[in-house]
């Protein structure tokens, strides 16, 4: 059995909406490699302590701690030194034995004021664990979900439908077809992200993606409070050391394996 943890970045309102992506992140492990990448984390996290002071069951909450918010304020990190400890997170995280996925809606494209955010992301998302999951010994297809419990709810509704029906885009045809989820056991279950190492690490990764996608697709890129120290090329540097444990096969399109839906229409996403 696999084990997925998610978080995302941005909200997953629409029509009226703060943020122009939603970006779901799902970070998923065999059962059995659990223990030692937890084990790991624990280590990583005395070692941040020891380096630059970071305590150790602090939740680590990636924009908040690059914009300069609270609790973080309040250690006066240097800007140098918020990127050193970004680095080795995700330096430290391509170590781990897990994949991610990441799926990315970017709203200027949808078309339709009925469209579902959240649940459009994380049908994408399950699908392609679906994906990655059935080539496996059959006694390892199975996976469970867990996530912060502020949306537990819908993700619940969304789980239970995509397990009954579940129409999926042909890539070679404007028809869709059904191709039900099958390995997905148990509701998604929630867990405070302050009490998960992993759910922090997903937010981290979704929130690398925002600053990427918001560089690649938006015009207006990155937030002002990080311009002039965050660099695109620090953010394209984060994911080339990530590469080796994302999922590339989740997406075609983009170097990195990112899914963005909706399509632009006429065209395909390429960024």
């Amino acid at each position: 059995m696999h084990l997925v943890y998610y978080d995302e970045s941005g909200d997953d309102g629409y029509p009226i909406y703060s943020s122009p992506f939603f970006v779901l992140s799902a970070i998923y492990m065999h059962y059995l490699s659990w223990r030692n990448n937890y084990d790991l984390i624990k280590e990583f996290r005395r070692k941040l302590k020891h380096d630059f002071g970071l305590p150790v069951n602090l939740e680590m909450h990636t924009k908040n701690f690059l914009l300069d918010k609270n609790p973080y304020r309040d250690f006066n990190f240097s800007k140098q030194n918020k990127i050193k400890i970004i680095t080795s997170f995700c330096e430290f995280l391509s170590s781990l034995e897990l994949k991610i996925i990441n799926t990315v809606i970017i709203k200027k494209n949808i078309i339709s004021d009925k469209y579902d955010v959240l649940d459009k992301a994380l049908t994408y998302s399950v699908q392609r664990i679906e994906n990655d999951l059935s080539a496996v010994n059959e006694s390892n297809k199975r996976f469970m979900i867990i996530t912060d419990s502020g949306r537990v709810g819908k993700m619940r509704k969304t789980t239970r439908k995509i397990q009954k029906i579940n129409y999926i885009p042909s890539k070679y045809s404007g028809f869709n077809y059904r191709k039900e989820i099958k390995y997905l056991i148990e509701d998604p279950l929630p867990k405070d992200s302050k009490e998960s190492y992993f759910i922090q690490l997903a937010d981290l990764v979704s929130y690398i993606i925002t600053l990427y996608s918001s560089v690649k697709l938006e015009e207006h890129g990155l937030p002002n409070r990080l311009k002039g120290y965050v660099k695109f090329e620090d953010i394209t540097k984060w994911l080339e050391i990530i590469r080796q444990v994302l999922n590339l096969k989740a997406s075609s399109k983009n170097i990195y394996g990112i899914v963005y839906y909706p399509k632009e229409k006429g065209g395909q996403m390429t960024a």
